[in-house]
């Protein structure tokens, strides 16, 4: 879910490049459990905070929570992770999920890229 440039276009482009058969959806799309309901994985990455709710994700399926939205100096995901939790194999939480892994491939590129640039 979400068709950002820098997380849902490379996503699916990835999952592509691996075979993967895939819907890319988003915040406007219609009936978008009909999608989210099918999927074994599921990806979100819209900002729209708790939109994915209990009844819109398969039960077994696993869910990264990618998207983040700050209300009162905390942040929250796009799924409403207490509701999904106990029906999915393995979800990510937010915080702590997916963005200490970004922090982690983001500095191992910018100390690669350094490396280049001083040779």
């Amino acid at each position: 879910m979400g068709h950002s440039n820098i997380v849902g276009k490379p996503t699916a482009a990835m999952l592509l490049n691996r075979n993967a058969t895939l819907s890319v959806c988003h915040v406007y799309t219609q009936n978008l459990p009909a999608y989210t309901t099918q999927a074994d994985i599921l990806v979100v990455a819209t900002g729209v905070r708790g939109l994915i709710k209990k009844d819109m994700v398969k039960k077994g399926a696993v869910v990264f929570d990618v998207g983040i939205t700050w209300v009162d100096e905390r942040v929250h995901g796009d799924v409403q992770f207490s509701e999904v939790v106990d029906s999915v194999r393995l979800i990510s939480p937010v915080p702590g999920g997916v963005g200490p892994i970004t922090i982690a491939v983001l500095m191992a590129h910018t100390l690669k890229a350094a490396s280049l640039t001083t040779r």
